[in-house]
């Protein structure tokens, strides 16, 4: 199943306590069991202003869904065609 990157605009979001990922986390995580197995989340990076999600979904509309129903942010979703580290320089 595609990989996608979701982008989300939330100010301040380096600010949020452990409390308060946890909450978001929680969230998120029952969506995802209402959505079903196929929108699975796999990591979320926590930037200053932006929290940066990594999914594996059939489609960028269950990716949307998701959001929707949970009411996170969606600024941008980018398909992830390659992954490549530095193993991929051997």
């Amino acid at each position: 199943m595609p990989k996608f990157l979701i982008e989300r605009e939330i100010p301040e979001a380096g600010k949020l306590t452990d409390r308060d990922l946890k909450a978001i986390s929680q969230k998120s995580c029952r969506v995802l069991r209402e959505l079903g197995p196929e929108v699975q989340w796999i990591q979320s990076y926590v930037t200053d202003d932006k929290l940066y999600c990594v999914y594996i979904a059939a489609s960028e509309e269950q990716v949307r869904e998701h959001a929707h129903q949970g009411g996170f942010p969606v600024n941008r979703i980018s398909r992830i065609s390659s992954i490549i580290d530095p193993t991929t320089a051997e």
